[in-house]
């Protein structure tokens, strides 16, 4: 099942439960899915593709959460928490942090980088290969710690 098909089935389901705010995060997925399509100028999205949507509604929440907690609106922080793990109900499992471990030390090898001037080169090698999967920022810290 497609992601746009699994977004549709949800929806229809959130409709029929009366759930609200899943409805609304589920549309605003697809919207954002739809905008990418027509950006690309494509009919349909790449799974590559659709995962970069999400990993950006994602990172968008993320950040906006971060914010309203710092301003100490928690009314907000609630509406983003919730509405975060909606959107993240569609993300990729996870990778552990020992599978991410073991995929950071084969690619190093792969590129046979040895010093911190070649973390550029191992990230640019790496993400592709965690899209979706594991935060940049953790994996740019293994990374650091491999090649320190």
């Amino acid at each position: 099942m497609s992601l746009l098909e699994r977004l549709n089935h949800d929806m229809k389901q959130a409709m029929k439960n009366r759930e609200k705010e899943k409805l609304s995060v589920i549309r605003m997925l697809k919207a954002a899915l739809q905008n990418e399509a027509i950006k690309l100028g494509k009919s349909e999205l790449a799974e590559d593709e659709e995962l970069t949507v999400l990993s950006r509604e994602v990172k968008q929440r993320k950040d906006s959460l971060q914010e309203f907690q710092n301003a100490g609106r928690e009314d907000l922080v609630e509406k983003i928490q919730t509405e975060l793990t909606y959107v993240s109900e569609y993300m990729p499992k996870p990778l552990t942090e020992d599978e991410l471990e073991q995929i950071v030390t084969e690619t190093i090898a792969e590129v046979n980088a040895s010093s911190k001037a070649d973390l550029g080169k191992v990230m640019s090698a790496i993400m592709p290969k965690v899209k979706g999967k594991a935060d940049g920022s953790l994996v740019n810290k293994l990374v650091q710690k491999h090649l320190s």
